[in-house]
């Protein structure tokens, strides 16, 4: 359900704002940093050089064999707080996932601040608490960072850049390795993520229950990979799962058919896009993976992402075929097929 609303902008005080004297290096950096952000983070470190020693970098011990996974991202959502999460928790997650779907156990997160002067502090330290959360999720550690404070209007309150470290035992897994006859699954429903955060936004004056799907999946990922099977996972993050897929089968240059019926999609997700013009496939989602699995372990794959609350909703939508080699099939709800394109881009921007 879909209803007006409105909304208005909290007052706050000057000494409880970002200045940009917070950004200069000096003691007030010192003291936001040991005062509103480093004892935010319950763990800090994974070798001898940590957060709390504020050096250029940090050290990390790996345990034996495997192989690293590094990966970094930057987030610009608008607005930076809305229904089922932040900025903050969004930021952990799109780097923690995307280490997930390479097959990788995440261990380290950097953190990259750039804030804008008038910032208010007691944001800032509701973002980095979702986003410690989001790590403790997974077990992850935040090590390292940097902040830098922009002029006021030279910014949007804030971006935040985060890198991440993983290990992926025995190799890590990439995007590209279907095979005809695979099976392709979707972890659950489609579209939650970008719709959810369309309604927050006070220009189309919205309200649902929809919420944001963001979520750390490594848990959800690490079941299903003791199943056997899994050839290719992506997360179907900017541009959504159209875009995911068409990545995949251009890489492979395979075709993958999808049936437009199997696909997990929430009633509210489907209702708001049908009202904004703007279809779930092509929009962004924050806690789901796309798999690719051979056929012989596809049921045994989807019943272990099943019994995982993250995955309660997953679906088999599709089979990876020879057909159109690069291209993306969807088989209509009507019993008709089409290509299913590739986005140009998200239908808005800001949306991660």
């Amino acid at each position: 359900m879909v209803s007006v609303r409105g909304e208005a902008a909290p007052v706050t005080a000057p000494e409880e704002c970002i200045t940009s004297l917070h950004g200069a290096g000096g003691e007030r950096m010192g003291q936001l940093l040991r005062e509103h952000v480093i004892r935010r983070f319950h763990r800090r470190s994974l070798g001898r050089i940590g957060l709390d020693q504020l050096d250029d970098g940090a050290t990390i011990d790996l345990p034996s064999g495997g192989e690293v996974v590094i990966t970094t991202d930057s987030h610009v959502v608008k607005p930076i707080f809305f229904a089922g999460g932040d900025i903050g928790r969004l930021a952990a997650c799109g780097t923690l996932n995307d280490l997930a779907v390479m097959g990788a156990r995440p261990l380290a997160l950097t953190l990259g601040l750039i804030l804008e002067e008038g910032f208010p502090i007691a944001d800032l330290e509701r973002i980095l608490d979702s986003l410690d959360q989001a790590l403790g999720e997974v077990g992850a550690a935040l090590v390292t960072g940097d902040t830098k404070v922009m002029g006021r209007g030279e910014l949007d309150g804030i971006v935040i850049n985060t890198t991440g470290v993983g290990v992926a035992v025995p190799r890590a897994i990439g995007d590209a390795n279907l095979s005809v006859g695979d099976a392709v699954l979707v972890t659950g429903t489609i579209g939650d993520h970008g719709m959810a955060l369309l309604a927050s936004r006070q220009e189309f004056h919205l309200t649902t229950t929809l919420q944001s799907d963001v979520a750390p999946i490594w848990p959800l990922v690490e079941r299903a990979l003791t199943a056997g099977g899994v050839r290719a996972m992506k997360d179907p993050t900017r541009g959504g799962l159209a875009a995911a897929l068409n990545e995949m089968a251009r890489k492979s240059q395979t075709s993958i058919e999808v049936d437009e019926a199997a696909i997990p999609i929430r009633d509210e997700a489907r209702g708001l896009g049908e009202l904004l013009g703007i279809s779930p496939l092509d929009i962004a989602n924050e806690g789901k993976a796309i798999l690719v699995v051979g056929p012989e372990r596809a049921d045994a794959v989807l019943a272990l992402l099943r019994s995982h609350p993250l995955g309660r909703d997953a679906a088999r939508i599709g089979r990876v075929t020879a057909e159109y080699p690069g291209q993306v099939i969807l088989r209509t709800e009507v019993g008709g097929r089409r290509f299913l394109e590739m986005p140009l881009g998200d239908p808005v921007p800001r949306i991660c």
